[in-house]
């Protein structure tokens, strides 16, 4: 009868498993990201918005001083009532 030696790696198999190594470039994916659409993108310009706002405010004004602007009472109305309505 033949007796082999008492292998001790086999008592605990895991122990001879290689661990993994983290890498570096695995650690850089997680930083934040973002992404802007194309629809976002529109809005940020804005340049010519406030141009034309600004254009339209010192018509209003010209108006107002001259005594030429009229508001229209029923307009008003009508979109306060849309305004609390919904």
């Amino acid at each position: 009868m033949k007796i082999n030696p008492i292998n001790l790696k086999a008592i605990n198999p895991y122990k001879a498993q290689p661990r993994p190594v983290k890498k570096a470039e695995q650690a850089a994916s997680f930083a934040d990201k973002i992404e802007i659409s194309s629809a976002a993108k529109g809005m940020q310009v804005t340049a010519d918005y406030n141009t034309e706002r600004a254009v339209r405010v010192q018509q209003l004004k010209a108006d107002i001083d001259s005594g030429e602007y009229k508001v229209n009472a029923r307009q008003v109305a009508e979109d306060m009532l849309k305004y609390y309505r919904f």
